[in-house]
């Protein structure tokens, strides 16, 4: 271990203390001491500060240090070599062909999935909402309208009930959409039981149950993530959950070629969702992988549109129209008429895009509030659930008394819906605002977009838009599994529709002011003003609407949306994320940090082992430190107890591979009762290694020593103590990387770069201004 003096009269390097064990060190001698002259502090930073004050609930500038990254750099050591010299060639065309079919398999589940949940929520919502019409017909003449609304709060409440229950007390980490989850997973953080079997059915499960208990979510957004779950499951060959190890597809069990396969997962998710392939293979682009090669968007294209494929076989047999593939997702929006637009449209259409960012912009405000709300007072897992019964009760309220209140009647006929209620109209007319809230908000948005011009009046529209914009930012956040892409896409083609209206009374013409176009820019404007995705979500609207000809006003809208919305605040996924504290690397470095160098961002004094180390060091250091990565360096020349100088690196070993390599009690002085060591005894362990308390080790194996070379990755990489911030960011983000040794002239280790030293520095932009602020990490988040 390293000990930082106090009295530095000039800049020079820490002196190094070259002990055989942690183990004789005192406690107090393990705390790492600042220099005392503050000047200093700008050359000689200590290890990174993990602060330990009370940080307040809600901060967005603060980093947890509970996270880790994975290890997508592949660990180049002998094993490694000598398996890839026995194995040759026909392991390679092997493994490739095994990629495929996993891709083809992860195609064909998510969207089997994806038809589970789309036919469960078809059949009940069917159930739930022909009875609810005909008990409101039903008792409207009696005067006994209150029957009809108990009942709906009940059809509402006991599906939210079963849903939130599951995910407050089964698997947390299923709530929401995942998106954020995923876009962390794929961005290279390691994000605990994100991609379990057990979280797949908690989501699958809990998104039927929120959109049948007529909660303002949709059913796209956590497709995404259980399709990233079918991924991580079917490529290992094994299950953690069910403890089932079925001693195949071994060689996917790394972290490189794991995240692979859940970027395909994401985009057969997008796919199966919006019947989108293109759209999907960019989401995972846009919004995750950090690495990205040529035939990973080969494969990832593969599975998409295997999922869209599937997808639509199935549910074409389910309506009754075998072979006809018209089902390609479950937002099925219907076929669009190729509407015109003029080129003196695009104003309106490039202004409709900033109203939807400043809509977007509000709706993120407001569910920041109240996610910092629930952060500090809904802590316990019974009022989670509660709180989404409540929800679920005012959505029923709020749509019945908008039924009740506003009697917007048309005459039958021309109504699009399944349930026309009458209520209060006359006979031969139906409620235009029963029909929206009588069905799922799917099939609402398709109603927006294919109504006959005047279906929906002024005031219903602007009713409807403000309740249902308020119920949705309600809703996510919520103990449930459910996504935000409908309720945007709703409340955005309501008050597209409204403008339409407006423009009407302007200029009556029925051609140009097409209300299901002005519907459609709306619904584009406001999910960009909320997620603030632009590239996928214009390819993923043009392929769900079969409408390429809309292209460019699909464009205006949505880079309007997203520069007037990114003013005021971030995305709503990247606010989730920050809330979270989680280390997220952006695509690009921070501006003007070219004078910020290695010397300055990295952790030291750096703990190092020795290339042939004793075991109860290695033992110790474990139980001591935290850190997942060692560099091992030669040891100091001199036997003197304190010397200048580093140890010149010779390669980095991962705390999983000293943990397994104690397990299996790979020691130098039992070599004889080696068994056959290959790369497998990794593998074996893989995901989930035991912890150091979990290890065995008696005090005559203390003495043992091992001998880390066979082990090691002998050229990991490492840059010297000059380098600029931005060219470590480069090479941390684009290799995927987890660790970055610091060295000096002469190659000897002075520091380590992680993740989180990089994610310290952020940018922020605020109404016009930007700068870079440096981030606090703490235990608390």
């Amino acid at each position: 271990m390293e000990e930082d003096t106090s009295n530095i009269n000039e800049i020079r390097a820490t002196r190094f203390r070259n002990l055989p064990s942690v183990s004789s060190l005192s406690q107090e001698e393990l705390i790492i001491t600042a220099p005392e002259e503050p000047e200093l502090l700008s050359s000689i930073r200590r290890r990174v500060q993990i602060s330990s004050e009370k940080i307040e609930t809600g901060s967005l500038n603060v980093l947890s240090a509970k996270y880790e990254s994975l290890d997508y750099d592949t660990c180049e050591n002998y094993l490694l070599l000598d398996e890839e010299r026995k194995k040759g060639y026909r392991f390679i065309i092997k493994k490739n062909l095994a990629r495929w079919f996993i891709f083809l398999l992860i195609g064909v589940i998510t969207a089997l999935i994806a038809c589970a949940i789309d036919i469960s929520i078809e059949e009940l919502s069917q159930l739930k909402y022909a009875s609810l019409s005909d008990y409101v017909d039903e008792y409207v003449i009696e005067g006994r309208l209150h029957i009809p609304y108990f009942l709906w709060v009940l059809f509402n409440v006991v599906p939210v009930l079963i849903g939130s229950a599951l995910v407050a007390y089964v698997e947390p980490i299923a709530a929401g959409s995942g998106i954020p989850q995923v876009k962390c997973y794929l961005n290279g953080v390691k994000i605990p039981q994100v991609v379990r079997i057990k979280t797949l059915f908690v989501k699958s499960v809990g998104v039927v149950c929120s959109v049948v208990g007529g909660l303002a979510g949709g059913k796209e957004g956590p497709m995404i993530h259980s399709g990233a779950v079918v991924a991580a499951g079917i490529s290992q060959g094994k299950s953690t959950t069910f403890r089932r190890d079925f001693k195949i597809l071994k060689y996917f069990r790394e972290d490189h070629e794991k995240r692979d396969f859940v970027s395909g997962g994401a985009a057969a998710g997008v796919a199966a969702a919006f019947g989108a392939p293109v759209g999907g293979v960019l989401f995972s682009l846009e919004e995750g992988t950090s690495f990205w090669n040529q035939s990973l968007t080969w494969r990832t294209f593969f599975a998409s549109v295997i999922s869209t494929f599937t997808l639509n076989v199935v549910l074409s047999a389910y309506h009754g129209v075998p072979g006809d593939l018209s089902y390609p997702g479950l937002l099925n929006l219907g076929k669009f008429e190729n509407f015109s637009y003029q080129v003196y449209e695009l104003p309106i259409f490039l202004l409709m895009g900033a109203f939807g960012g400043l809509l977007g912009a509000l709706w993120n405000h407001i569910n920041y509030r109240l996610s910092v709300f629930r952060m500090r007072y809904i802590k316990q897992k019974w009022l989670k659930v509660v709180e989404a019964c409540i929800v679920a009760a005012v959505s029923a309220t709020a749509g019945f008394l908008m039924m009740f209140c506003l009697n917007d009647c048309k005459p039958l006929g021309q109504d699009p819906t399944k349930y026309p209620t009458q209520l209060y109209c006359q006979d031969g007319q139906y409620n235009v605002l029963a029909s929206i809230w009588f069905q799922t908000p799917e099939a609402s948005v398709r109603s927006l977009f294919h109504d006959p011009p005047n279906t929906h009046n002024a005031t219903s529209l602007f009713a409807f838009v403000v309740i249902y914009f308020l119920l949705a930012c309600w809703t996510f956040g919520l103990a449930t599994s459910n996504g935000l892409f409908i309720p945007s896409l709703l409340t955005g083609a309501a008050w597209g529709r409204l403008i339409s209206v407006g423009l009407y009374k302007i200029v009556p013409d029925q051609v140009l002011i097409h209300p299901g176009k002005y519907a459609l820019i709306g619904a584009a404007a406001q999910l960009g003003g909320v997620v603030r995705m632009t590239i996928s979500l214009t390819v993923i609207i043009m392929e769900t609407t079969g409408n390429i000809s809309f292209a460019l006003p699909l464009i205006i809208t949505l880079i309007a949306a997203k520069w007037t919305g990114d003013f005021f605040n971030e995305g709503i996924y990247d606010t989730h994320i920050q809330l979270s504290g989680v280390p997220l690397l952006p695509w690009e470095p921070p501006p003007l940090v070219h004078n910020i160098y290695a010397s300055e961002v990295m952790s030291h004094p750096v703990v190092t082992l020795k290339c042939v180390e004793n075991v109860g060091h290695i033992v110790e250091l474990l139980k001591l430190t935290t850190y997942n990565g060692f560099p091992v360096v030669d040891p100091p020349l001199t036997d003197q107890s304190e010397v200048t100088t580093y140890g010149r690196i010779r390669g980095l070993v991962l705390r999983s591979q000293l943990i397994v390599i104690l397990k299996k009690k790979i020691f130098n002085e039992n070599s004889d009762f080696w068994e056959d060591i290959n790369v497998e005894i990794f593998r074996d362990e893989y995901p989930r290694y035991p912890t150091i308390e979990q290890v065995y080790v008696s005090e005559i194996e203390k003495t043992y020593s091992i001998d880390l070379r066979p082990f090691m990755n002998p050229s990991p990489y490492s840059v010297l103590h000059s380098a600029s911030l931005p060219r470590m960011f480069r090479l941390f983000r684009a290799l995927g990387l987890r660790h970055l040794p610091i060295v000096n002239d002469t190659n000897e280790v002075i520091g380590m770069v992680t993740r989180k030293d990089l994610a310290r520095y952020r940018v922020w932009r605020h109404q016009g201004r930007m700068g870079v602020e440096e981030l606090v990490i703490s235990k608390e988040v």
